[in-house]
């Protein structure tokens, strides 16, 4: 991979840095309720201001159209400041003359943060007429919003073709783990991808094919993989109308050396609930009326021994309904074993995706992978084998 501008080749002293980051967090009641992606742009902001630098906030916030103030960036002030351990000067607009005055008069080392980029329609049409009112108020161009870099608007991309333009350290983490991941990993690699349909990851599945040696398949998709090979799935989730698309891909991962594992035994129930009546049985042994809502025993050994013989993992998706117990069990025993390797560097491990981000916090171990990304369909198109813009724009030429 390219190697990446970072903030070890900037001048950061007296400079304006307009730094994207993404503060799209959850909110109740006008409380952050999970600060994940502002702690994660901490250290870009403290680094920036020690150095001397006025740090200018950039994000987005929902999907306005216009200015709407539920989408409001003030409202993510006061967990910021808390978060930082100094105050944010907040701006009501991120274009125009009285936020040039605001960033004018702001001192070295202080942290504003200007109102959401997509109360503009300019950003996200990446318009040059709002990238070059965007790019007056600063003096370089930092990205530390991997989560919004695959999208080429004015605020994650133009701005990076008209001012000096780096990565943040949360960019830089990010793009050094994907690279460990897939760009250059060390082999063998096994990928686990899960979640509820096969259709929503075909691009997914055709690129991993080609590049890992080992997929674990799991979730709702492998019902379909499993019907593809003559299995009765009883009333799982199902895409009936994908079988024919399943056997193509796995026709590409033998075409390409790659082994496709698939449950061998399933945790099933008549009722999706937490904690139904239900039972273990082997593939092949659901009755019409059961549904597949986990990984069983056997399965997940088979994973668990598997993990002793590769590098690298990378994980996308759930095994099981991880929210409804006991179907998180697959998950949450998968995920410890993995993490245990990769806490005693035996192999590194790479997982990222929403649900795959809870499913990882439910099961204790996101502090002990490799690197957990939170960003989702970034993530996603990164293991899609597809160019992310924000980050092509990075690029050291």
């Amino acid at each position: 991979m390219p190697a990446f501008r970072t903030l070890d080749d900037a001048d950061l002293a007296g400079k304006r840095a307009l730094v994207r980051v993404d503060l799209n967090v959850p909110m109740e009641d006008g409380k952050v309720t999970d600060a994940t992606r502002i702690e994660r742009v901490l250290p870009t902001i403290r680094e920036i201001s020690e150095k001397g630098g006025k740090v200018i906030l950039l994000a987005h916030f929902g999907r306005p159209k216009g200015r709407d103030e539920k989408n409001s960036l003030r409202q993510v002030v006061p967990a910021l400041a808390h978060a930082l351990g100094q105050p944010v000067i907040f701006v009501g607009d991120c274009i125009g003359e009285d936020v040039s005055k605001e960033v004018a008069a702001a001192k070295n080392g202080e942290v504003l943060l200007l109102e959401n980029t997509r109360f503009h329609a300019g950003d996200e049409k990446n318009d040059p007429e709002f990238v070059k009112a965007l790019a007056a108020n600063g003096d370089l161009y930092v990205n530390d919003a991997f989560s919004a870099a695959h999208r080429a608007h004015a605020s994650t991309e133009g701005l990076a073709h008209v001012l000096p333009a780096y990565a943040g350290r949360t960019m830089q983490a990010e793009l050094e783990a994907l690279s460990a991941g897939l760009d250059s990993p060390a082999r063998p690699v096994m990928a686990i991808v899960g979640g509820a349909k096969v259709s929503t990851k075909l691009e997914l599945l055709g690129n991993l094919v080609k590049k890992v040696d080992v997929l674990v398949i799991g979730g709702g998709m492998a019902n379909t993989f499993l019907a593809a090979r003559g299995v009765n799935v009883g009333k799982s989730l199902c895409e009936h109308d994908l079988v024919a698309t399943a056997r193509e891909i796995e026709e590409k991962a033998k075409a390409a050396g790659c082994e496709i594992v698939l449950p061998v035994d399933a945790l099933v129930a008549r009722e999706f609930k937490a904690n139904p009546g239900h039972r273990v049985v082997s593939i092949g042994e659901v009755a019409d009326d059961e549904m597949i809502l986990d990984a069983g025993p056997l399965s997940v050994a088979e994973v668990v021994l598997r993990l002793d013989k590769v590098k690298t993992v990378v994980w996308n998706g759930p095994f099981g309904a991880f929210e409804l117990p006991p179907f998180d069990t697959a998950t949450v025993t998968v995920a410890k074993a993995v993490a245990e390797r990769a806490r005693t560097n035996r192999l590194v491990a790479v997982a990222g995706g929403g649900d795959t981000v809870a499913a990882m916090n439910h099961a204790g171990v996101a502090d002990d992978l490799t690197y957990v990304s939170t960003a989702g369909g970034a993530f996603l198109e990164w293991m899609e084998g597809k160019a992310l813009p924000g980050v092509e724009a990075l690029r050291q030429g």
